[in-house]
């Protein structure tokens, strides 16, 4: 396909409807000469269309305000990034080229990239390739189109081991396009939701009882008058409106069987509402969906999710609020060393905490009769209690954990690799090292009891984080020495 002539714009608005015009062309012709494919009107030709990207280039050292973690770039040169579904991405990338075009007083290039759109990636969400089989032809699609190549669907950028290309152009966004459409496919899979539906305030679980009561909560905040949610969304894109949303309901697809990680999605305006994601059970599930998740650039991830209390003055119920986390989870050892402190966030730390003194009534030096904070270790045996116990115990003695579960060490740590603030609240549901498991019954009253509140807090701590200035959320603490200038 022919690519269109670069553009310069000092208008971050008029970047992105540029950008969302060479989008949607790029891709429109892709599906029009598949279609053809599929006819058999066209053989032994290659077709193919590129990403548009955007391209910034600084001569000379801005004086930025120091207290920013993004927006600017640390140096003169030229900085680039490929962009996929400018749509949905839309506020996000004006936002980011704004803070570029004011902090450093330059114009943006909008221009086709070198990297080929993959056939699989140009298809609207949904598009289901019905008739004709591909692979009937005389030629397959490999010969015809680009398929999504995995050398361009790295981390490479975020883990820091980017290499600068020989033009020495740096990355200017943590993701590159290809790595962004392998992880919104995903979304869709995983979750049973589109993408679109995500919301920036995300909390995650592993026990359906917390999305019971999160789709009460939203059942609640929709007969609201005042409430500023809009809308509720179940797997299968199915939406439940405060006004009437009939053409919404009609894209919804019915799910013959619940996604592996079904996400509901509590929205307002702007993508400030509360995405919830049951993420079922271990590090894996854990580091699957925050892999995926990350490319959205939300603001806040939190895990709410229940742990073996490890301190003989903890009670069934109490909350931990982690403050540090001994990572035994392995999943990410390859990404992140271990030696890497996953430190505690200062704004989604008290916002935790003053969430739990508002729903629950204690304060000051009362919270602690509810509420310790300190070290959470996450292990990937959830067996382990079968195990010899000596080298174990000793461990978590020795690192001072007061709880220990299957999942936030990995969420935390995802969040810091991802430079997206996170933090970890959670509901001691038994004592292995103290003899004190919950009988049928017990359990049944701990739940009824507790999760309902437990679940509001993690609401409210969202809403306090949701009414800061995004500058102030996203820590300079999450920013390594090289760092690219989008959030």
């Amino acid at each position: 396909m022919p690519n269109q002539d670069p553009k310069t714009f000092h208008s971050a608005r008029e970047a992105v409807e540029d950008l969302c015009q060479r989008y949607d062309r790029a891709t429109a012709f892709l599906r029009r000469q598949f279609d053809l494919f599929l006819k058999g009107e066209v053989s032994g030709e290659r077709f193919r269309a590129f990403y548009p990207e955007i391209k910034v280039t600084t001569t000379s050292f801005a004086r930025i305000d120091s207290r920013l973690s993004f927006g600017h770039v640390s140096r003169p040169g030229v900085y680039s990034t490929t962009v996929t579904r400018p749509d949905l991405f839309r506020e996000y990338l004006e936002d980011q080229l704004e803070l570029l075009i004011h902090n450093h007083g330059i114009s943006v290039e909008i221009r086709a990239s070198k990297t080929p759109i993959p056939l699989h990636f140009a298809f609207n969400e949904g598009t289901a390739i019905d008739g004709a089989d591909p692979e009937q032809h005389d030629v397959t699609i490999r010969d015809t189109f680009d398929t999504p190549d995995l050398a361009f669907m790295d981390d490479s950028i975020v883990n820091g081991d980017f290499e600068a290309v020989p033009e020495g152009i740096e990355p200017l966004a943590p993701f590159t396009a290809p790595r962004v459409d392998y992880s919104l496919y995903r979304l869709a899979h995983y979750t049973g939701t589109s993408p679109h539906h995500f919301q920036n305030f995300v909390l995650f679980t592993n026990y359906q009882f917390y999305i019971d009561r999160f789709a009460e909560f939203a059942e609640e905040a929709l007969r609201d008058a005042e409430s500023e949610y809009e809308e509720f969304v179940t797997p299968g894109n199915r939406i439940t409106c405060k006004a009437d949303c009939s053409e919404a309901q009609a894209n919804a697809t019915p799910l013959s069987r619940m996604p592996q990680m079904p996400a509901y999605h509590l929205k307002t305006k702007k993508r400030s509402g509360i995405t919830l994601v049951n993420i079922g059970v271990g590090p894996s599930n854990a580091k699957t969906i925050t892999d995926h998740i990350a490319v959205l650039r939300p603001h806040t991830w939190l895990m709410l999710g229940h742990c073996a209390g490890l301190r003989n003055t903890q009670s069934l119920g109490d909350y931990v609020l982690a403050h540090g986390y001994v990572r035994e989870d392995h999943v990410l050892d390859e990404d992140i060393p271990i030696s890497v402190p996953i430190p505690p966030l200062a704004e989604v730390q008290v916002a935790l905490q003053e969430a739990v003194a508002e729903l629950t009534g204690f304060s000051g030096y009362d919270l602690k009769n509810i509420m310790r904070t300190g070290t959470v270790a996450t292990i990937d045996n959830r067996n382990w209690e079968l195990r010899d116990q000596k080298g174990p115990v000793k461990r978590l003695s020795q690192s001072r954990a007061i709880a220990l579960d299957m999942e936030s060490a990995t969420i935390a740590a995802n969040g810091f690799r991802f430079r997206v603030p996170y933090g970890t609240l959670l509901c001691v549901s038994d004592k292995p090292l103290h003899g004190e498991l919950k009988l049928p019954g017990m359990a049944s009253e701990f739940y009824r009891t507790q999760i309902g509140r437990h679940l509001l807090i993690g609401i409210r701590t969202l809403e306090k984080l949701r009414n800061m200035p995004t500058e102030r959320l996203h820590s300079r603490k999450l920013r390594a020495f090289d760092e690219t200038a989008f959030q």
